[in-house]
């Protein structure tokens, strides 16, 4: 124990109420959301597949996906988006339908990413947040979201992998525990939606 220097014991603090309750929030067991987002439709064009943007149809149906998503009252504490131009442009116009904006990270691993890739990115999720969204590409995200999801409510998984998860189609898996421990089969898909109905 260590000494005041007039003498006196010095009293260990206990730890910070708060600190306590971020202890309690990283429990093995915390339910956390993952919002799936395949960009809208691209267009084809003489650039480089990195920066082809929406055609109009894409840019139709971004907003309404945005408006999907604000109806479910998920709102992600993180949203990881590709660096693409296509995905960039879809958030865009997804995020003014949310009643407020998420932290945005833009980043390049999700660009071309395998699945494999695309777990080990979410394995890196800070363990204080509980929503996350990914906005990407196929087949990884449509890879993704079937491999996470162990289960499903009713007829979801069989409807996702029919559809072949189309642009701007969005799929939410829930699943309890650390982001760490990510894998496949730990998830179930609680929600998923096309444009297309």
């Amino acid at each position: 124990m260590r000494r005041h220097p007039a003498g006196g014991a010095l009293q260990h603090p206990a730890p910070h109420a708060v600190f306590r309750a971020k202890l309690g929030r990283m429990s093995a067991d915390t339910p956390r959301r993952i919002v799936l987002l395949r960009h809208a439709k691209a267009e084809w064009s003489e650039t480089s597949d990195h920066e082809r943007p929406l055609a109009e149809r894409g840019r139709r149906d971004a907003p309404v996906a945005g408006r999907w998503l604000a109806g479910t009252g998920i709102i992600p504490d993180l949203t990881l988006c590709s660096t693409s131009l296509r995905t960039r442009e879809t958030w865009k116009l997804a995020v003014h339908e949310l009643p407020q904006r998420p932290k945005t990270v833009y980043e390049e691993r999700i660009y071309e990413a395998s699945l494999g890739e695309l777990i080990a990115l979410l394995n890196e999720t800070p363990d204080d947040v509980n929503d996350l969204m990914l906005i990407g590409h196929n087949p990884g995200v449509h890879a993704l979201a079937d491999a996470l999801s162990g289960e499903a409510e009713a007829d979801l998984l069989p409807r996702m992998n029919r559809s072949g998860f189309p642009t701007s189609a969005l799929a939410v898996v829930a699943f309890d525990g650390s982001w760490k421990a990510l894998e496949h089969g730990v998830g179930r898909l609680i929600a998923y939606w096309t444009p297309q109905g």
